[in-house]
Parts: C-alpha cells; structure tokens; sequence
C-alpha cells in the first residue's frame, strides 16, 4: 500500500519524491509502460501531498 493510501498524507519528503519521480524517468528512458504510468501517477500525486504539507508546516 503506497505511504498515502492510509489517508495519513505522504511520508517522505517532496525532495525524495521528486527524486523517484526522476529515478523512474531515467529507467523508462523518457517512455513509460502503463505500469511505469500508474506508478508516476501515484508519485505526483504523493509529491503534491508532500509539497502542500510542507507549505502549511512552514507557515
């Protein structure tokens, strides 16, 4: 179960999301598979959790 499913927000930080984000571009090699998609999908989606809870934490 991905670390946002809980309904408890993302675990990690934007920065490592972004990361994987990139690590899993540079895998495909700029192509993803509908698996590769799902996955990415997922990732944006756990890096807009993450960057939105660092926002309000900083405010």
């Amino acid at each position: 179960m991905p670390p946002n499913a809980s309904g408890l927000g993302s675990v990690r930080s934007s920065a490592v999301l972004n990361e994987d984000i990139r690590a899993l571009w540079e895998r495909a090699g700029g192509r993803l598979n509908p698996e590769q998609r799902a996955e990415y999908e997922q990732l944006v989606v756990e890096w807009a959790e993450a960057v939105r809870a660092e926002v309000m934490e900083a405010a």
